[in-house]
């Protein structure tokens, strides 16, 4: 079963990483449940640096079928099978003002350079 994240779940905030598109990034805020031991995946998963704020950004996913997709975690990239990021859940980065028009923060720096001269 292929987990695809709706608009509502990424923009509530904290998601599982299979669920993410590409582009998206955010914080991570833990890994297995905790109700139960770590299984010897999440374990690899935390050494592999998905640990509690670490920061996350899917980078590309196959096509078609979306799986495996490639994720930068800090700073290593590596590919994952959605199954294996199921179990790790991101708090998602909700794009600001300025995100949403490239170039809008430089165009602002601009603005405050002419306000001094």
């Amino acid at each position: 079963m292929d987990v695809v994240a709706t608009s509502a779940a990424v923009e509530s905030g904290s998601v599982s990483l299979a669920a993410l598109p590409p582009g998206a990034r955010g914080r991570v805020v833990g890994v297995g449940s905790s109700s139960r031991a770590l299984s010897a995946l999440e374990r690899r998963l935390l050494e592999f640096g998905f640990v509690s704020g670490e920061r996350v950004e899917i980078l590309a996913e196959a096509r078609p079928g979306r799986d495996p997709f490639v994720v930068r975690i800090g700073h290593t990239t590596l590919a994952l099978r959605r199954r294996e990021a199921e179990s790790v859940l991101v708090e998602v980065d909700r794009p600001g003002p300025e995100a949403s028009t490239p170039g809008s923060h430089d165009r602002s720096s601009q603005r405050v350079e002419l306000a001094r001269a």
